[in-house]
């Protein structure tokens, strides 16, 4: 089996490069850090006799990504791992617009573009799956900041992975193939050290980066779209889905709505 992890010098995902290697897995990993990247593939080519590819690449630079997508398209992964990511944390007015260029480059373009890359030989091989690691933030967007950090951008890059998510699993329905969205909750990585938030003090648990990893693949052998490793009480998941279904069907099949009315004046 091969698989593809990027963001994979740190964290979640160095996690899920040393949780697959020690399955057996040959891997292609990707990341900025081109020292901490050779010196992992190196560790577990030598731990577990597997294949290491390593691609340093900058995911808001368009020839990196186009260089990524070339390679995922002529390998074919069994499995993506879109990981990579930063937080930017920030109150929107005085984000840098730079900022916000890469959370979308990295969080969007770059998730949609390497799953669009691996998916038709998935699709045509019959088998296969993708993992956005996204985040519980993707349902924040009506909580307050703070307690929760500025996030605006982030959350809303989070929300579109989920939803992007959704949507293709539903389109792939059928096909072998799989695609699941991960949204852990407080994880302790270095993403939070370099966004400036100490999690010592942290009102909510911390999870490890290896069990966010065995969540992910257990979901995936649970066939589930959304993963929420904190989530004891999955229906709550399908309750979501399914008042977003109401709320959809509802207003698509309804005229306007009376508080809209010409009645009302401006």
């Amino acid at each position: 089996m091969f698989g593809f992890v990027t963001g994979a010098s740190s964290g979640v995902g160095e996690a899920f490069a040393a949780v697959l290697a020690a399955s057996g897995w040959d891997l292609a990993i990707t990341a900025r850090r081109g020292d901490r990247l050779r010196a992992l593939a190196g560790r577990l080519a030598d731990e577990h006799g597997v294949r290491m590819q390593t691609h340093v690449a900058d995911l808001t630079d368009p020839g990196d990504l186009a260089g990524l997508e070339q390679v995922i398209a002529a390998a074919g992964p069994d499995l993506l791992v879109n990981n990579a990511g930063f937080a930017g944390y920030r109150e929107f007015c005085q984000v840098d617009p730079t900022v916000i260029s890469d959370l979308v480059a990295v969080h969007v373009t770059a998730v949609t573009r390497l799953a669009r890359a691996a998916a038709p030989a998935m699709v045509e091989r019959g088998s296969g799956a993708i993992i956005n690691v996204a985040s519980l933030l993707a349902f924040s967007g009506t909580l307050p900041a703070p307690p929760l950090p500025y996030r605006a951008v982030y959350a809303a890059a989070k929300a579109f992975q989920l939803t992007f998510t959704q949507a293709l699993a539903g389109e792939l329905a059928g096909t072998g193939v799989q695609v699941q969205a991960c949204c852990p909750g407080l994880v302790d990585t270095e993403f939070h050290a370099l966004a400036g938030r100490d999690l010592s003090a942290a009102p909510f648990p911390v999870m490890r980066p290896g069990e966010v990893v065995a969540a992910a693949l257990a979901g995936l052998r649970l066939g589930e779209t959304i993963c929420v490793p904190g989530l004891g009480d999955p229906p709550m998941i399908d309750a979501v889905s399914q008042a977003q279904q109401v709320l959809f069907r509802t207003a698509v099949s309804s005229p306007l709505a009376d508080r809209y009315g010409k009645d009302q004046g401006t």
